[in-house]
């Protein structure tokens, strides 16, 4: 027999991150699938962090005729939310060919059934193995009637009535390529190995069923498939749906059908993408942005902590309280010994990028401090305070400036992760999570830093606020250092260039009213929100979307070609989610940000990362308010429309608000002492304030008064949390004036100071 040639193929390639659908069975079953073009996409085992094929899509032949479903593009899916299975209908001037996808809930199996109508035309499956994650180093092969390929102890069986099947190299050998030299199948390749490679089969009936089953060696999966055909479809199908049962139990309420579908669509995303190998990991979506045209290792199925949380929370709205206190076990589990939580990291734990994010540490914080609020911490209580003093501890450490904003990209204070961390400090105080010193430490720095967020954070007089009749207005990120926001900040993904912090709008500050800190209707909110509205506001067929910030190159370029590191950032329905929040707040009818959001959606009504703001572009498949080819669906996005709808269908205030916090902080709460750190100077106290010199090493503080007067040494003493500081007062005087000495290091900080009476 002829070897398949064309060794190790092409590069590798992921399926298009535009998804119709995403399913799983729930049950045992370690098995996540999706669909996208109609056709079977990547499918995921044993964790929500592997997948295992790029696709398993169809060609229909016979005749001298063939095509590609995915290519024709002609097809409708037929889908309801929180159902194990989906079909799908493919429709050509010659052919008609149904789908259904269905998951076994009791073994790690995806049967397909499938019905060819067409005169003389037959059914050829053509399926991309990628195990282990990548497309690199696959081996396929035919052998007893079946489909298989085996990588490193992750393997494959395609099951069904084939007649003959062959195995090749993508690009060169593949099932693909011999129809599209010779217009029918011709090759019989028995195996390709140590390379990107397909399969191909051709099945003897026009309907029947396929079975699609993974083991860590093929005699396994080959064993699961067969079991799965030998049970049969029906059986099978009831006992998913019986799985099922009790999530379609969840009550939604509301009057408005499109409304309410969406909801219940986002909670079958929720429910999909629970890890069940790793109960509790919550991946930020079963997809690769662009993954079309790329071969990336962890995509987006990875757990990000802020994606998680965010979807704890719309689980905790939901009356959810076991599922959400699975997803902060998990938490507990995966943080960081010095209480942090990696950027974002597979759902076994195992960190992948290296970023660290001051909201990554507070919203799980926030997210037990909420659970303890509405009494569903249960046993979890120990474990959660445990977690929350460390969370708390890294927060109070290396606050307030964060090494990277929400998305994930510059340094600096950002009204949203000072929002978040100033809640989370004061809640771990407030619910008793932390005691004695540490309580009073903590909230006394929430309630300085709370204080000083327009310090921070808040322009005055710019070109902005001049050209749109504003006073000021919240900037999105301010650099750290000590100039407040003043300077530039270097744009990401736009070759070094860079912005003037007073032009860098973002809907960040709209956290500090969600979680209670601003009252809706603050004027410098007001102003804000008008001038997001003016600049960063796109109104599309579908609804109105939000831009990330004014240049965002997170996006395709101008003329619809995939982001590549650079490119144009496009409108994100989650801001949409946050917009209609603060209308809700504010009193106002949340129903059009709601409506945008559902509409913005691909053919089953998933929620993308983004949406094309440009005109369309019918060859890339882009068209004006629909999804862009970033991730699809973004868990975070469903979330954030499933926590509006139930806040504005229930009549009640955001789930992720804390009571006593919100309270203390509307009603005026003032700081008594100023914490002084060298990131963030400050130059004045209040009447009555007392100033608190800290850092994190021990020092010497070389301290006078009134000019350098009365000059005196005081030694520091430890504080909370690893911190180190020296507590003084002006007393009778109009300034103070010190810098630090290390003794550890023998240096000193080379710089005076001076805090003066305001």
């Amino acid at each position: 027999m002829m070897e398949a040639f064309g060794k190790p193929g092409l590069p590798p390639t992921w399926s298009s991150s535009a998804k119709d659908w995403v399913g799983t069975a729930l049950g045992r079953s370690r098995l996540w699938y999706t669909l996208g073009r109609g056709i079977l996409n990547e499918v995921y085992w044993p964790a929500t962090g592997m997948p295992q094929i790029r696709d398993l899509g169809f060609l229909v032949a016979g005749d001298g005729f063939w095509v590609e479903v995915k290519r024709a593009n002609r097809y409708r899916l037929l889908a309801e939310p929180l159902r194990p299975e989906v079909g799908v209908v493919h429709e050509g001037e010659r052919h008609r060919l149904e789908l259904r996808f269905l998951p076994d809930p009791e073994r790690d199996v995806l049967l397909i059934a499938y019905h060819l109508e067409g005169a003389g035309l037959k059914l050829y499956p053509l399926l991309a193995p990628h195990l282990g994650g990548t497309g690199y180093g696959n081996t396929a092969g035919v052998a007893e009637g079946a489909l298989l390929a085996a990588k490193a102890g992750n393997a494959l069986a395609l099951v069904g009535p084939f007649q003959r099947g062959s195995a090749g190299y993508v690009g060169f050998s593949d099932g693909w390529q011999d129809f599209a030299r010779h217009g029918r199948m011709t090759w019989t390749f028995p195996r390709a190995e140590d390379g990107n490679v397909a399969l191909m089969g051709e099945l003897s009936e026009a309907k029947g069923v396929l079975a699609l089953a993974f083991a860590p060696s093929p005699e396994g999966a080959l064993t699961l498939a067969k079991a799965a055909l030998a049970e049969g479809l029906e059986a099978i199908r009831a006992r998913a749906e019986g799985v099922w049962e009790a999530a379609r139990g969840v009550a939604l309420p509301g009057e408005d059908a499109e409304l309410k579908r969406e909801a219940l669509l986002s909670y079958h995303v929720l429910q999909v993408h629970g890890d069940r190998t790793y109960k509790g990991a919550m991946v930020a979506s079963l997809s690769v942005p662009w993954g079309n045209h790329r071969d990336d290792l962890g995509g987006y199925h990875l757990v990000w902590t802020r994606d998680a949380v965010e979807a704890a929370f719309a689980l905790l709205a939901l009356g959810q309280g076991e599922a959400a206190r699975g997803v902060l076990a998990y938490l507990a589990a995966t943080q960081d010994g010095d209480g942090h939580w990696p950027q974002n990291f597979f759902p076994d734990g195992r960190p992948y990028w290296q970023g660290v994010q001051l909201d990554e540490a507070a919203l799980p914080l926030l997210l037990a401090l909420r659970m303890k609020e509405q009494g569903d911490l249960g046993s979890l209580n120990g474990a959660a305070r445990r977690m929350a003093r460390q969370a708390a501890a890294f927060l109070a450490r290396e606050g307030p400036v964060s090494p990277q904003d929400r998305w994930e990209e510059n340094p600096g204070l950002s009204p949203y992760t000072l929002a978040l961390t100033i809640a989370a400090l004061a809640g771990a105080a407030l619910y008793r999570f932390l005691e004695g010193e540490e309580a009073e430490y903590a909230l006394s720095l929430a309630d300085c830093w709370n204080a000083r967020v327009e310090e921070w954070c808040y322009v005055e007089g710019t070109a902005l606020d001049q050209a749109h009749g504003t006073q000021g207005h919240y900037v999105r990120l301010a650099p750290p250092g000590p100039l407040g926001p003043r300077g530039r900040v270097l744009l990401a993904n736009r070759g070094g260039e860079s912005l003037e912090v007073g032009a860098l709008l973002g809907l960040e500050f709209l956290w500090l009213v969600r979680l209670g800190l601003r009252e809706p209707h603050d004027p410098r909110v007001l102003d804000t929100l008008k001038l997001v509205d003016a600049r960063l506001r796109v109104e599309l067929p579908t609804g109105v979307f939000y831009h990330r910030y004014p240049e965002d190159g997170y996006g395709e370029h101008e003329d619809g070609r995939p982001f590549d590191g650079t490119g144009r950032g496009r409108a994100w329905p989650l801001l949409t989610g946050e917009r209609g929040t603060q209308a809700w707040l504010m009193g106002e009818d949340p129903t059009p940000y709601l409506r945008s959001m559902a509409r913005g959606t691909g053919p089953g009504g998933l929620i993308p990362e983004q949406v094309w703001d440009a005109p369309a572009i019918p060859e890339r498949n882009l068209f004006p308010g629909k999804p862009t080819g970033s991730a699809m669906p973004l868990v975070w996005a469903h979330a954030e429309y499933l926590k509006l709808y139930l806040a504005w269908t229930r009549g009640e205030g955001p789930v992720e608000r804390l009571g006593r916090v919100a309270e203390r902080y509307l009603r005026g709460a003032k700081p008594r002492v100023r914490h002084f750190r060298l990131e963030v100077p400050l130059t004045h106290l209040g009447e009555g304030e007392r100033l608190l010199v800290e850092a994190r090493k021990p020092f010497r503080l070389h301290l006078g008064v009134d000019g350098w007067k009365e000059v005196r040494d005081l030694n520091s003493l430890p504080l909370p949390f690893g911190l180190h500081g020296v507590l003084v007062d002006l007393e009778d005087h109009a300034e103070l004036n010190f810098t630090l000495y290390y003794p550890e290091e023998g240096r000193w900080e080379g710089k005076d100071y001076r805090v003066q009476r305001r």
